[in-house]
C-alpha cells in the first residue's frame, strides 16, 4: 500500500491513465496485449525527445524554483510602502484631535515591538509584517500632521529628501563606488550603537529636565551652531549607510538562492531604514528651519 501523502500530493503526482512510462512499459491503466508494442505504445523516438528535453532544455529561472529576485522584494517593498502611506494619510486626515495623541503613541510604541519581533524572527511573516507597517503608518500620519502645523511645508521637503537620498545611495551601490566591507560594517555598527544611546539619552532628558526645548539636547547650540544639525547630518548619513548595507544583503540573498518568501524580510528591511530616514529629515529641517 502506497503512502496517501506521495499518492495524492501535486508535488510527487499521481499516475493518469494512458501516461507515458519513462521505462517503456505498457502505461499505467492500461492492460497489456501479450505483445511487445501495440498502436497505442510510445514509440522510441517519442520518449527520447521527452528525456532530451529534460536533459538539454534551457535552465529553470529563480521564478521556476521559487528562488528570490528582484521583481519580488520590488513588489514587496512598493506593497508595504504602500500600506504605510494609506494609513499615514487616512490617520491624518480621520484621527480627532482628541485621539492623536493616544493613536500616535500605540503607533509608535506598537511599531517598535512588531519592528524587533519582525527582526529577530528566522522565517518572515508577512502577517506581521503588514500590521508593523500600518502601526507605523498610524505615527508617521499624526506625527506629520504635527511637523506640518508648526512649519508649513515641511512634510514635501522631508519626503523629496528622503526620496533623492534612496535613490542616490541606489546609484551609488550599483554604480560599485560604494561597496560594503568589513570597515564599512564596523564603523556602520559603531555608528548606530553610539547614536542609539545618545537618542536613549536625549528622550530620558526630555522627559524628566528641563535640558534644550522641544528636541532636547538637538535644540542648543555650540558657537551659534545647533548641535541638533550636527547630529541630525550624522543620523541621515547612518540611514543612507544603512540603506547600502540593505542593498548588498539583498543582493547576496538573490546569489545565494534564497527562498522567494524572504522578499517580505527585504521589503521589511527596507521600509524600516526609509521610516527613518525620513523621521530625521523631518527634525532636521525643522531645526534648521527653527521659529520659521
Amino acid at each position: 500500500m502506497s503512502n496517501p501523502y506521495l499518492s495524492n500530493s501535486s508535488l510527487f503526482g499521481k499516475s493518469k491513465p494512458g501516461a507515458v512510462n519513462p521505462y517503456g512499459g505498457v502505461p499505467q491503466g492500461a492492460q497489456s496485449s501479450g505483445y511487445a508494442t501495440t498502436a497505442t505504445s510510445p514509440s522510441y523516438d517519442q520518449q527520447f525527445a521527452g528525456v532530451e528535453q529534460s536533459y538539454y532544455g534551457p535552465d529553470a529561472g529563480p521564478a521556476q524554483t521559487g528562488r528570490l529576485t528582484y521583481d519580488d522584494v520590488i513588489m514587496k517593498t512598493g506593497g508595504l510602502l504602500a500600506v504605510v502611506v494609506a494609513v499615514a494619510a487616512a490617520s491624518w486626515f480621520l484621527v480627532p484631535a482628541s485621539l492623536q495623541l493616544p493613536a500616535m503613541i500605540v503607533g509608535a510604541v506598537g511599531g517598535l515591538i512588531l519592528g524587533l519581533v519582525n527582526s529577530f524572527k528566522k522565517e518572515p511573516s508577512p502577517a506581521l509584517i503588514i500590521a508593523y507597517g500600518v502601526l507605523e503608518g498610524v505615527f508617521l500620519g499624526l506625527i506629520s500632521g504635527f511637523f506640518e502645523t508648526m512649519w508649513p511645508g515641511i512634510v514635501v521637503q522631508a519626503v523629496l529628501a528622503t526620496f533623492i537620498t534612496f535613490a542616490v545611495t541606489l546609484a551609488l551601490y550599483k554604480s560599485g563606488k560604494v561597496r560594503v566591507t568589513p570597515k564599512f560594517t564596523r564603523f556602520l555598527m559603531i555608528g548606530l550603537i553610539s547614536y542609539g544611546i545618545f537618542s536613549l539619552v536625549n528622550i530620558g532628558l526630555m522627559l524628566f529636565t528641563n535640558v534644550g526645548g522641544a528636541f532636547g539636547v538637538r535644540s542648543m547650540e555650540i558657537f551659534g551652531i545647533p548641535i541638533g544639525a550636527v547630529i541630525g547630518l550624522v543620523a541621515v548619513v547612518l540611514a543612507a549607510m544603512s540603506l547600502i548595507m540593505d542593498f548588498d544583503m539583498i543582493a547576496k540573498g538573490i546569489r545565494n538562492g534564497a527562498p522567494r518568501k524572504f522578499a517580505w524580510s527585504a521589503a521589511f528591511g527596507i521600509t524600516v531604514t526609509l521610516i527613518w530616514l525620513y523621521i530625521e529629515f523631518l527634525r532636521l529641517i525643522a531645526i534648521l528651519r527653527g521659529g520659521d
